[in-house]
């Protein structure tokens, strides 16, 4: 068995044997390597001569047949140096924690298609409990990003998650859907059919091996790889307390580009977003073209100002503008009048009067200057 083998098997183990994101085991691990940890754990004795607990389980642990059942569901083991592992996961290595967890996963389960083909992924996540705003704005940010050739990686959960997904379904753009649960489950369960179309189509991905249930610790060490594994993250309403808070901080600790979309001022499922915002920490984004813009390099996908229409004044000079402002809408007025109005001498009226009516903007008739119709737009 080759080096590489002994370490897949190695990490296989531990990811039976420890929590998803122990950072205890993560640290250990990184420093010296899952194969000799695993045979130090192995060797373990109490003072009596007996496997100690921790030995005993790892012990029961069959990594082979882990693996094996695995593929058999179509779900494969990645681990850093395979050409698939994301980068970006290394980076959790000075990221410190966040609830007690944190630290690079063992390995990752994923079921679908290579990692590696989905390109760059945006994150977008928010509240479960979202309102029909938050979720049609998820669904056009991600087909937007999707569009434009980005995967969009969220939790599968109801809501915004749930809404993100479908928004890159939807214009067949990659997605990844990255669970607390095995990967071969589907969590909640009302989702196995939008969880099993995004591994036909994109990838669902799980640190926790395959078989294992939810809990709340996994939701919390989930939420650092999807932070991990995106080159930004974009929160779409998220309460006070609400978990997408949770990967908004772990992306803050990865340095990586943090968005949130304003929601009403009165709406409790925006409390976190607008805090986020109103801290700096991060950056406000209305649509998809914003996310592309703040994640492009240098040039790259810039948006223009917002701006209202353009019109027939817009164009005009200070002293044009200030002749026509002095020009009556209704019953006409003499060049004289005009001139008194705008407080610009006669000669110099008569010139830009002239000059206006040439763009409609004014009309002379057998009372005098009066507006055009255009000038009125």
């Amino acid at each position: 068995m080759s080096d590489r083998d002994e370490e897949r098997l190695a990490r296989a183990a531990l990811s039976r044997l420890a929590e998803p994101g122990d950072p205890r085991v993560a640290g250990v691990v990184a420093e010296l390597g899952a194969a000799v940890v695993r045979d130090h754990l192995l060797a373990q004795r109490g003072p009596d001569g007996v496997l100690a607990d921790v030995a005993a389980r790892l012990a029961a642990v069959d990594p082979e047949g882990d693996l094996t059942r695995a593929a058999r569901l179509g779900v494969r083991f990645v681990i850093p140096g395979d050409p698939e592992w994301p980068a970006g996961l290394d980076d959790l290595t000075e990221a410190g924690t966040v609830a007690s967890r944190g630290g690079i996963p063992m390995g990752l389960w994923v079921r679908g298609r290579p990692l590696g083909e989905l390109g760059p992924l945006v994150a977008v996540v928010g509240s479960r409990s979202a309102t029909t705003y938050g979720e049609s704005v998820a669904a056009e940010l991600a087909a937007v990003v999707a569009r434009a050739g980005l995967g969009v990686a969220s939790g599968a959960a109801f809501g915004i998650d749930q809404a993100a997904h479908r928004g890159a379904l939807g214009v067949a753009g990659a997605t990844v859907a990255i669970l607390a649960c095995g990967a071969d489950r589907a969590y909640p369960v009302a989702h196995r059919k939008l969880i099993d179309h995004i591994a036909e189509t994109g990838a669902v991905v799980s640190e926790a091996p395959p078989g294992c249930a939810p809990t709340r610790i996994r939701f919390l060490s989930r939420n650092r790889l999807i932070a991990a594994m995106s080159r930004g993250t974009v929160v779409v309403e998220a309460a006070a307390r609400s978990g997408a808070l949770s990967t908004a901080n772990w992306a803050l600790r990865l340095n990586r580009p943090l968005m949130g979309v304003p929601g009403p001022v009165t709406s409790a499922q925006s409390e976190g977003v607008h805090a986020k915002l109103r801290g700096a920490e991060a950056v406000l984004v209305t649509s998809g073209a914003d996310v592309l813009e703040m994640l492009g390099r240098p040039g790259e996908h810039l948006t223009e100002p917002a701006r209202g229409p353009a019109r027939r004044r817009d164009r005009l000079t200070v002293r044009e503008q200030q002749v026509l402002d002095a020009v009556p809408v209704g019953r006409g007025a003499g060049a004289d009048s005009v001139s008194r109005a705008a407080g610009i001498g006669l000669r110099e009226v008569h010139g830009t009067l002239t000059a206006l009516a040439e763009r409609g903007l004014v009309v002379r008739g057998d009372h005098g200057w009066r507006l055009g119709d255009t000038a009125r737009e």
